[in-house]
């Protein structure tokens, strides 16, 4: 049952797992994670996001091992990305918001990352541009 289970996980080329951290994993829940990043590992794109720093991994697993080798696995071909500032789904509340969890920094739009590869061609870049 369980192989199944992390075998359809395994089918998609992209794999999202938002909010780790939010709600806390049960006993043995980071086995069974580390043991579906494992069978992703190399094969499969993942999104992960969270609002704990991978320090603290280890108490939201509930083992600083099984912590480990999940970041060992995920961090190896991973780019991360990190955001910090004000909520932006709160911006327009941030009045109603205490004032210890108010952040000073504005909330930027990440910057356009750079193209790779040829030009667009001309028509292409019409419709993209207006």
């Amino acid at each position: 049952m369980l192989r199944e289970k992390i075998r359809f996980l395994c089918r998609s080329s992209l794999l999202v797992v938002d909010e780790i951290g939010y709600l806390p994993v049960t006993p043995g829940g980071g086995n069974l994670f580390f043991q579906l990043v494992n069978a992703r590992y190399e094969s499969g794109a993942m999104i992960l996001t969270s609002d704990r720093g991978f320090a603290e991994w280890g108490d939201v697993f509930g083992d600083p091992v099984v912590a480990t080798a999940l970041l060992d696995r995920l961090l190896h071909h991973a780019v991360v990305v990190q955001i910090e500032g004000s909520s932006y789904r709160m911006r327009q509340h941030a009045d109603l918001l205490p004032e210890h969890s108010r952040s000073s920094s504005p909330i930027n739009p990440p910057p356009t990352p750079k193209r790779r590869g040829r030009p667009p061609s001309k028509a292409t870049a019409d419709l993209a541009y207006g």
